[in-house]
Protein backbone atom coordinates (compact mmCIF):
# COMPACT_ATOMS: atom_id res chain seq x y z
CA UNK A 1 0.00 0.00 0.00
CA UNK A 2 1.29 3.51 -0.82
CA UNK A 3 -0.95 6.04 0.80
CA UNK A 4 0.54 9.51 1.22
CA UNK A 5 -0.58 11.49 4.24
CA UNK A 6 0.32 15.10 5.01
CA UNK A 7 -0.55 16.30 8.51
CA UNK A 8 -0.26 20.02 9.30
CA UNK A 9 2.71 20.38 6.95
CA UNK A 10 4.23 23.85 7.07
CA UNK A 11 7.17 25.46 5.28
CA UNK A 12 8.69 28.77 6.31
CA UNK A 13 11.61 30.74 4.91
CA UNK A 14 12.40 33.01 7.84
CA UNK A 15 9.31 35.16 8.35
CA UNK A 16 7.82 34.13 4.99
CA UNK A 17 5.37 31.23 5.20
CA UNK A 18 5.24 29.40 1.87
CA UNK A 19 2.97 26.50 2.92
CA UNK A 20 0.45 26.91 5.74
CA UNK A 21 -0.43 23.77 7.68
CA UNK A 22 -1.58 21.59 4.80
CA UNK A 23 -3.35 18.34 5.69
CA UNK A 24 -4.17 15.92 2.89
CA UNK A 25 -4.66 12.16 2.59
CA UNK A 26 -3.97 10.54 -0.79
CA UNK A 27 -5.20 6.98 -1.18
CA UNK A 28 -3.29 4.07 -2.65
CA UNK A 29 -3.21 4.28 -6.49
CA UNK A 30 -5.06 7.62 -6.45
CA UNK A 31 -4.10 10.40 -8.87
CA UNK A 32 -4.29 13.76 -7.09
CA UNK A 33 -3.58 17.07 -8.81
CA UNK A 34 -2.38 20.13 -6.89
CA UNK A 35 -3.33 23.24 -8.82
CA UNK A 36 -2.99 26.93 -8.24
CA UNK A 37 -1.30 30.10 -9.52
CA UNK A 38 2.44 30.71 -9.36
CA UNK A 39 3.68 31.19 -5.82
CA UNK A 40 0.82 29.33 -4.14
CA UNK A 41 3.08 26.64 -2.64
CA UNK A 42 2.19 23.63 -4.81
CA UNK A 43 5.73 22.85 -6.02
CA UNK A 44 7.13 23.45 -2.53
CA UNK A 45 4.63 20.93 -1.18
CA UNK A 46 5.68 18.39 -3.80
CA UNK A 47 9.37 18.95 -3.07
CA UNK A 48 8.72 18.38 0.65
CA UNK A 49 7.04 15.06 -0.15
CA UNK A 50 10.07 14.14 -2.29
CA UNK A 51 12.50 15.16 0.44
CA UNK A 52 14.09 17.91 -1.62
CA UNK A 53 12.86 20.52 0.88
CA UNK A 54 12.88 20.16 4.66
CA UNK A 55 9.54 20.74 6.34
CA UNK A 56 9.31 23.34 9.09
CA UNK A 57 6.63 21.41 11.02
CA UNK A 58 4.11 18.63 10.58
CA UNK A 59 4.53 15.08 9.30
CA UNK A 60 4.66 13.36 5.93
CA UNK A 61 3.93 9.62 5.78
CA UNK A 62 4.30 7.31 2.76
CA UNK A 63 2.87 3.83 3.05
CA UNK A 64 2.22 4.37 6.76
CA UNK A 65 5.86 5.30 7.50
CA UNK A 66 6.82 8.83 8.55
CA UNK A 67 9.52 10.02 6.14
CA UNK A 68 10.31 13.46 7.57
CA UNK A 69 13.99 12.71 8.09
CA UNK A 70 14.56 10.24 5.25
CA UNK A 71 16.69 11.14 2.24
CA UNK A 72 14.91 11.28 -1.16
CA UNK A 73 16.57 8.02 -2.24
CA UNK A 74 15.11 6.23 0.80
CA UNK A 75 11.48 7.36 0.29
CA UNK A 76 10.78 5.02 -2.66
CA UNK A 77 9.44 7.80 -4.86
CA UNK A 78 10.17 8.80 -8.46
CA UNK A 79 9.88 12.36 -9.75
CA UNK A 80 9.37 13.84 -13.20
CA UNK A 81 10.59 17.42 -13.47
CA UNK A 82 9.54 20.27 -15.72
CA UNK A 83 12.83 20.25 -17.63
CA UNK A 84 13.05 16.40 -17.98
CA UNK A 85 16.63 16.37 -16.53
CA UNK A 86 17.97 13.80 -19.01
CA UNK A 87 21.69 13.06 -19.36
CA UNK A 88 22.55 14.44 -22.80
CA UNK A 89 25.71 12.35 -23.25
CA UNK A 90 23.86 9.08 -22.65
CA UNK A 91 21.60 7.06 -24.91
CA UNK A 92 17.91 6.66 -24.04
CA UNK A 93 18.66 3.12 -22.86
CA UNK A 94 21.39 4.34 -20.51
CA UNK A 95 19.19 7.16 -19.21
CA UNK A 96 16.54 4.61 -18.30
CA UNK A 97 19.06 2.26 -16.72
CA UNK A 98 21.08 4.89 -14.83
CA UNK A 99 19.15 4.81 -11.54
CA UNK A 100 19.07 1.03 -11.40
CA UNK A 101 22.81 0.77 -12.06
CA UNK A 102 23.48 3.16 -9.20
CA UNK A 103 21.56 0.71 -7.00
CA UNK A 104 23.73 -2.14 -8.30
CA UNK A 105 20.76 -4.02 -9.77
CA UNK A 106 21.87 -7.01 -11.89
CA UNK A 107 22.15 -6.22 -15.61
CA UNK A 108 19.59 -8.88 -16.53
CA UNK A 109 16.99 -7.22 -14.31
CA UNK A 110 17.93 -3.79 -15.69
CA UNK A 111 17.47 -4.98 -19.28
CA UNK A 112 14.05 -6.46 -18.44
CA UNK A 113 12.90 -3.28 -16.65
CA UNK A 114 14.13 -1.00 -19.46
CA UNK A 115 12.47 -3.10 -22.16
CA UNK A 116 9.22 -3.17 -20.19
CA UNK A 117 9.18 0.63 -19.75
CA UNK A 118 10.09 1.18 -23.41
CA UNK A 119 7.28 -1.11 -24.49
CA UNK A 120 4.73 0.64 -22.23
CA UNK A 121 5.74 4.08 -23.56
CA UNK A 122 6.27 3.02 -27.20
CA UNK A 123 9.89 4.26 -27.25
CA UNK A 124 11.54 0.96 -28.21
CA UNK A 125 12.88 2.40 -31.54
CA UNK A 126 14.48 5.30 -29.62
CA UNK A 127 16.67 3.36 -27.17
CA UNK A 128 19.92 4.01 -29.09
CA UNK A 129 19.32 7.74 -29.61
CA UNK A 130 20.61 10.66 -27.53
CA UNK A 131 18.14 13.09 -25.89
CA UNK A 132 19.08 15.89 -28.33
CA UNK A 133 17.81 13.69 -31.16
CA UNK A 134 14.34 13.47 -29.61
CA UNK A 135 11.29 15.73 -29.78
CA UNK A 136 9.83 17.29 -26.66
CA UNK A 137 7.16 14.63 -26.39
CA UNK A 138 9.71 11.84 -26.80
CA UNK A 139 11.94 13.34 -24.11
CA UNK A 140 8.91 13.46 -21.83
CA UNK A 141 8.30 9.76 -22.40
CA UNK A 142 11.93 8.99 -21.55
CA UNK A 143 11.60 10.97 -18.31
CA UNK A 144 8.48 8.96 -17.47
CA UNK A 145 10.26 5.75 -18.39
CA UNK A 146 13.08 6.52 -15.97
CA UNK A 147 10.45 6.56 -13.20
CA UNK A 148 8.66 3.42 -14.36
CA UNK A 149 11.80 1.25 -14.34
CA UNK A 150 12.24 1.91 -10.62
CA UNK A 151 8.70 0.67 -9.81
CA UNK A 152 8.33 3.21 -6.96
CA UNK A 153 5.53 3.55 -4.43
CA UNK A 154 4.69 7.10 -5.54
CA UNK A 155 5.05 9.11 -8.75
CA UNK A 156 5.58 12.87 -8.35
CA UNK A 157 5.05 15.16 -11.36
CA UNK A 158 6.25 18.78 -11.18
CA UNK A 159 4.54 20.58 -14.10
CA UNK A 160 5.91 18.04 -16.60
CA UNK A 161 3.84 19.26 -19.56
CA UNK A 162 4.40 23.01 -19.29
CA UNK A 163 7.26 23.03 -21.85
CA UNK A 164 5.16 21.38 -24.56
CA UNK A 165 2.98 23.09 -27.16
CA UNK A 166 -0.80 22.93 -26.81
CA UNK A 167 -1.37 20.02 -29.20
CA UNK A 168 1.40 17.92 -27.67
CA UNK A 169 0.14 18.70 -24.15
CA UNK A 170 -3.27 17.34 -25.09
CA UNK A 171 -1.66 14.21 -26.51
CA UNK A 172 0.52 13.70 -23.42
CA UNK A 173 -2.51 14.09 -21.13
CA UNK A 174 -4.13 11.17 -22.91
CA UNK A 175 -0.93 9.14 -22.74
CA UNK A 176 -0.55 9.80 -19.02
CA UNK A 177 -4.13 8.66 -18.41
CA UNK A 178 -3.46 5.51 -20.40
CA UNK A 179 -0.22 4.99 -18.47
CA UNK A 180 -2.21 5.02 -15.23
CA UNK A 181 -4.15 1.98 -16.44
CA UNK A 182 -0.95 0.10 -17.24
CA UNK A 183 1.03 1.23 -14.19
CA UNK A 184 -1.50 1.99 -11.39
CA UNK A 185 0.71 3.86 -8.93
CA UNK A 186 -0.13 6.55 -6.38
CA UNK A 187 0.53 9.84 -8.19
CA UNK A 188 0.72 13.51 -7.23
CA UNK A 189 0.70 15.95 -10.13
CA UNK A 190 1.45 19.67 -9.79
CA UNK A 191 0.25 22.15 -12.40
CA UNK A 192 -0.99 25.70 -12.82
CA UNK A 193 -3.15 24.57 -15.77
CA UNK A 194 -6.72 23.98 -14.69
CA UNK A 195 -7.43 21.97 -17.87
CA UNK A 196 -4.78 19.44 -16.85
CA UNK A 197 -6.24 19.33 -13.34
CA UNK A 198 -9.83 18.83 -14.50
CA UNK A 199 -9.05 16.19 -17.11
CA UNK A 200 -6.47 14.10 -15.25
CA UNK A 201 -7.14 14.08 -11.52
CA UNK A 202 -9.26 11.69 -9.47
CA UNK A 203 -9.28 14.55 -7.01
CA UNK A 204 -8.05 18.14 -7.19
CA UNK A 205 -6.44 20.13 -4.40
CA UNK A 206 -6.67 23.88 -5.03
CA UNK A 207 -4.03 26.03 -3.32
CA UNK A 208 -3.98 29.78 -2.77
CA UNK A 209 -1.27 31.69 -0.89
CA UNK A 210 0.07 28.53 0.70
CA UNK A 211 -3.30 27.25 1.87
CA UNK A 212 -5.22 24.22 0.63
CA UNK A 213 -8.62 25.83 0.17
CA UNK A 214 -10.56 22.94 -1.39
CA UNK A 215 -10.13 19.25 -2.18
CA UNK A 216 -12.66 17.34 -4.25
CA UNK A 217 -13.41 15.59 -7.51
CA UNK A 218 -13.33 17.73 -10.65
CA UNK A 219 -17.14 17.70 -10.63
CA UNK A 220 -17.32 18.95 -7.02
CA UNK A 221 -14.65 21.63 -7.44
CA UNK A 222 -16.28 23.00 -10.59
CA UNK A 223 -19.92 22.83 -9.50
CA UNK A 224 -19.51 23.47 -5.76
CA UNK A 225 -16.52 25.82 -5.37
CA UNK A 226 -15.53 26.41 -1.77
CA UNK A 227 -14.82 30.12 -2.14
CA UNK A 228 -14.58 32.96 -4.63
CA UNK A 229 -10.97 32.11 -5.47
CA UNK A 230 -11.83 28.53 -6.49
CA UNK A 231 -14.89 29.72 -8.39
CA UNK A 232 -12.86 32.22 -10.41
CA UNK A 233 -9.70 30.10 -10.85
CA UNK A 234 -11.38 26.88 -12.03
CA UNK A 235 -13.27 27.24 -15.28
CA UNK A 236 -12.50 28.82 -18.64
CA UNK A 237 -13.71 31.37 -19.45
CA UNK A 238 -13.80 32.56 -15.85
CA UNK A 239 -17.01 32.74 -13.84
CA UNK A 240 -18.95 36.02 -13.72
CA UNK A 241 -19.06 37.50 -10.20
CA UNK A 242 -20.94 40.50 -8.90
CA UNK A 243 -22.17 41.81 -5.55
CA UNK A 244 -25.93 41.89 -5.19
CA UNK A 245 -28.62 42.84 -2.68
CA UNK A 246 -32.07 41.27 -2.31
CA UNK A 247 -35.02 43.63 -2.46
CA UNK A 248 -37.28 42.82 0.47
CA UNK A 249 -40.53 41.19 -0.60
CA UNK A 250 -39.74 41.23 -4.31
CA UNK A 251 -37.23 38.36 -4.43
CA UNK A 252 -35.19 40.38 -6.90
CA UNK A 253 -31.40 40.51 -6.83
CA UNK A 254 -30.06 43.97 -7.64
CA UNK A 255 -26.45 44.60 -8.61
CA UNK A 256 -25.93 48.32 -8.84
CA UNK A 257 -27.75 49.31 -12.07
CA UNK A 258 -29.21 46.00 -13.23
CA UNK A 259 -31.55 43.49 -11.64
CA UNK A 260 -33.16 40.15 -12.35
CA UNK A 261 -35.75 37.96 -10.69
CA UNK A 262 -34.92 34.72 -8.93
CA UNK A 263 -36.82 31.48 -9.25
CA UNK A 264 -38.34 30.08 -6.05
CA UNK A 265 -35.52 27.55 -5.67
CA UNK A 266 -32.75 30.09 -6.28
CA UNK A 267 -34.45 32.54 -3.91
CA UNK A 268 -34.51 29.93 -1.15
CA UNK A 269 -30.83 29.08 -1.65
CA UNK A 270 -29.87 32.74 -1.71
CA UNK A 271 -31.75 33.45 1.52
CA UNK A 272 -30.19 30.42 3.24
CA UNK A 273 -26.70 31.50 2.24
CA UNK A 274 -27.14 35.23 2.82
CA UNK A 275 -29.05 34.91 6.12
CA UNK A 276 -29.48 38.39 7.56
CA UNK A 277 -26.74 39.93 5.41
CA UNK A 278 -27.73 42.82 3.21
CA UNK A 279 -25.57 41.71 0.29
CA UNK A 280 -24.41 38.50 -1.29
CA UNK A 281 -21.99 37.71 -4.12
CA UNK A 282 -23.58 35.98 -7.09
CA UNK A 283 -21.60 33.82 -9.50
CA UNK A 284 -22.74 32.52 -12.87
CA UNK A 285 -20.56 30.61 -15.30
CA UNK A 286 -20.49 31.77 -18.94
CA UNK A 287 -22.17 28.58 -20.21
CA UNK A 288 -25.12 29.39 -17.92
CA UNK A 289 -25.65 32.83 -19.47
CA UNK A 290 -28.15 32.52 -22.33
CA UNK A 291 -29.25 34.92 -25.06
CA UNK A 292 -33.03 35.37 -25.02
CA UNK A 293 -35.49 37.19 -27.26
CA UNK A 294 -37.39 39.02 -24.55
CA UNK A 295 -37.76 39.35 -20.79
CA UNK A 296 -34.02 39.29 -20.10
CA UNK A 297 -31.34 41.70 -18.93
CA UNK A 298 -30.45 44.22 -21.62
CA UNK A 299 -26.83 44.69 -22.61
CA UNK A 300 -24.48 45.51 -25.48
CA UNK A 301 -22.07 43.13 -27.18
CA UNK A 302 -18.63 44.48 -26.30
CA UNK A 303 -16.51 41.67 -27.75
CA UNK A 304 -16.79 38.30 -29.52
CA UNK A 305 -14.15 35.54 -29.64
CA UNK A 306 -14.64 32.69 -32.08
CA UNK A 307 -13.10 29.50 -30.64
CA UNK A 308 -14.42 27.24 -33.37
CA UNK A 309 -16.63 25.00 -31.25
CA UNK A 310 -18.09 27.98 -29.38
CA UNK A 311 -18.32 31.75 -29.39
CA UNK A 312 -17.36 33.65 -26.23
CA UNK A 313 -19.23 36.93 -25.95
CA UNK A 314 -18.40 39.80 -23.62
CA UNK A 315 -21.59 41.72 -22.90
CA UNK A 316 -21.64 45.12 -21.26
CA UNK A 317 -24.49 45.46 -18.76
CA UNK A 318 -24.54 48.76 -16.90
CA UNK A 319 -20.97 48.96 -15.54
CA UNK A 320 -20.38 45.18 -15.62
CA UNK A 321 -18.85 42.94 -18.28
CA UNK A 322 -20.57 39.55 -18.40
CA UNK A 323 -19.14 36.67 -20.45
CA UNK A 324 -21.40 34.18 -22.19
CA UNK A 325 -20.69 31.18 -24.40
CA UNK A 326 -22.90 30.50 -27.41
CA UNK A 327 -22.82 28.12 -30.38
CA UNK A 328 -20.74 29.47 -33.29
CA UNK A 329 -23.89 29.54 -35.42
CA UNK A 330 -25.26 32.45 -33.37
CA UNK A 331 -24.72 35.63 -35.35
CA UNK A 332 -23.96 38.78 -33.36
CA UNK A 333 -22.13 41.98 -34.14
CA UNK A 334 -20.21 44.40 -31.97
CA UNK A 335 -22.35 47.04 -30.25
CA UNK A 336 -25.48 44.96 -30.92
CA UNK A 337 -28.16 45.23 -28.24
CA UNK A 338 -29.03 41.81 -26.78
CA UNK A 339 -30.90 40.34 -23.83
CA UNK A 340 -29.48 37.69 -21.53
CA UNK A 341 -30.85 35.40 -18.82
CA UNK A 342 -29.14 33.23 -16.21
CA UNK A 343 -29.80 29.53 -15.66
CA UNK A 344 -31.26 29.79 -12.17
CA UNK A 345 -30.35 26.26 -11.06
CA UNK A 346 -26.66 26.96 -11.74
CA UNK A 347 -26.33 30.24 -9.84
CA UNK A 348 -23.67 30.31 -7.12
CA UNK A 349 -24.23 32.41 -4.00
CA UNK A 350 -21.13 33.46 -2.05
CA UNK A 351 -20.71 35.00 1.38
CA UNK A 352 -17.97 35.35 3.98
CA UNK A 353 -19.73 33.01 6.42
CA UNK A 354 -20.12 29.27 6.76
CA UNK A 355 -22.74 27.63 4.50
CA UNK A 356 -26.12 26.44 5.64
CA UNK A 357 -26.35 24.33 2.52
CA UNK A 358 -23.73 23.19 0.01
CA UNK A 359 -25.38 23.63 -3.41
CA UNK A 360 -24.10 26.93 -4.74
CA UNK A 361 -22.41 27.82 -1.46
CA UNK A 362 -19.03 29.54 -1.51
CA UNK A 363 -17.02 30.69 1.45
CA UNK A 364 -14.24 32.95 2.50
CA UNK A 365 -11.12 30.70 2.62
CA UNK A 366 -10.30 31.75 6.19
CA UNK A 367 -13.74 30.63 7.38
CA UNK A 368 -14.02 27.51 5.23
CA UNK A 369 -15.04 24.49 7.33
CA UNK A 370 -13.01 21.55 6.02
CA UNK A 371 -15.32 19.15 7.85
CA UNK A 372 -18.23 20.27 5.67
CA UNK A 373 -18.55 17.96 2.68
CA UNK A 374 -20.32 18.60 -0.63
CA UNK A 375 -22.94 16.14 -1.87
CA UNK A 376 -21.70 12.95 -3.49
CA UNK A 377 -20.96 13.10 -7.18
CA UNK A 378 -23.90 11.72 -9.21
CA UNK A 379 -23.47 8.45 -11.04
CA UNK A 380 -24.44 10.12 -14.29
CA UNK A 381 -23.31 13.67 -14.91
CA UNK A 382 -25.74 15.42 -17.28
CA UNK A 383 -24.29 17.26 -20.23
CA UNK A 384 -24.27 21.01 -19.78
Amino acid sequence: MAEVELTSVRKSYGHVVAVKDISLEIKDREFVVLVGPSGCGKSTTLRMIAGLEEISSGTIAIGGRVVNHLQPKDRDIAMVFQNYALYQHMSVHDNLAFGLRNRHVPEAEIAAAVNRAARILSIEPLLDRRPRQLSGGQQQRVALGRCIVRNPKVFLFDEPLSNLDAQLRAQMRLELKELRLRVPTTSIFVTHDQVEAMTMGDRIGVLSKGELVQVGTPYQVYNFPANTFVASFVGAPAINLFVAAMQTGKAVVVSERFEFSLSAGARTRCQEIAGTRAKVCVGVRPEDVKLVDHGGIEGTVYGAENHGAEMILTISVADHFIRATTPPSVEVTLNQRVQIAFVQEKLHFLTSGRPKTWPGACLDPQLFSRSTKPPAEPLLIPRR
